[in-house]
């Protein structure tokens, strides 16, 4: 059995938020109330699942400020996406998507070994799997 290593596992998560805040935003399209409802929640739920996975995974002692800001965005993007799915605005569903797709971008460089990228990494921001 193989396992990923940890950049492309976080690299699979970003992509994992991304593809379920894609359909959650498809769900304001379907007609019926009931089953609209019931795609936005869940798919934002799962979003917020994989960021809630994210955020437990940073070493805030390691990584230092870059953990710490991961954190913040993290958080932020958290209720951002509680903030749509309760008032069934695409807003934050918006928001956090951008947001994710500039650190899979970001994720996806730094594992190619991209100099640019490493040369703005600071040092370890996610605790040991």
């Amino acid at each position: 059995m193989q396992t990923a290593a940890p950049g492309q596992i976080v690299l699979m998560l970003f992509e994992g938020a991304i593809r379920f805040l894609d359909r959650a935003e498809t769900g304001f399209e379907v007609e019926d109330p009931c089953e609209a409802n019931q795609a936005i929640h869940n798919n934002i739920v799962r979003a917020q699942e994989i960021l809630h996975e994210l955020n437990m995974a940073l070493d805030l002692e390691q990584g230092g400020d870059l953990a710490q800001t991961l954190r913040s965005l993290y958080q932020y993007m958290d209720r951002r996406l509680l903030e749509s799915n309760l008032q069934k605005t695409k807003d934050g569903l918006i928001e956090a998507r951008r947001h994710l797709t500039v650190l899979q971008k970001a994720w996806e460089q730094m594992l190619r070994g991209d100099r640019t990228a490493h040369a703005a990494a600071p040092g370890p921001v996610l605790a040991a799997a």
